[in-house]
């Protein structure tokens, strides 16, 4: 069976957990992953897994780049959208986000010597991550959760 060809311009979809805690003073903190190709600051994130809803492959590809496990949201708690570097290439995605409350850090995962990984106060991952939309969704993220405080 031949894959069907992207229509230039036509958005790859991805998903990604955004995984939080709560800090001992009260404050959230979100847990970003270093990308193993450019190094740069990101959530957990891939492709949708075939036999896996979209909510259950972020929790997926947190327990794989990130080694935690806790509980995912059931709707997405928001998108954003960047170019991925492919080889010879740039893509178009649009991802979406999974809340993922870590219930446990595991101390080995799949790929813990490929990333480095950093827990974050929202103000400041939202400060660090490149993807301005990605930036602004962790900013909507924290506002999300003061209210619901």
């Amino acid at each position: 069976m031949k894959k069907a060809k992207r229509k230039p311009g036509e958005k790859r979809s991805q998903i990604a957990a955004m995984p939080i805690r709560h800090a001992a003073d009260g404050s959230t903190e979100i847990l970003l992953v270093t990308s193993r190709t450019t190094r740069r600051w990101i959530v957990p994130k891939g492709w949708p897994m075939k036999g896996l809803k979209d909510r259950d492959a972020a929790a997926r590809e947190a327990y794989e780049e990130a080694g935690v496990i806790g509980r995912v949201s059931e709707k997405p708690a928001g998108r954003y959208t960047y170019w991925k570097r492919m080889n010879d290439h740039f893509a178009l995605c649009e991802v979406k986000l999974y809340l993922l409350e870590v219930e446990q850090q595991l101390d080995s995962w799949a790929e813990q010597h490929q990333r480095d990984l950093h827990w974050f106060t929202l103000a400041d991952a939202a400060d660090i991550v490149d993807e301005p939309e990605l930036s602004t969704a962790i900013r909507k993220l924290d506002m999300q959760l003061a209210i619901a405080a």
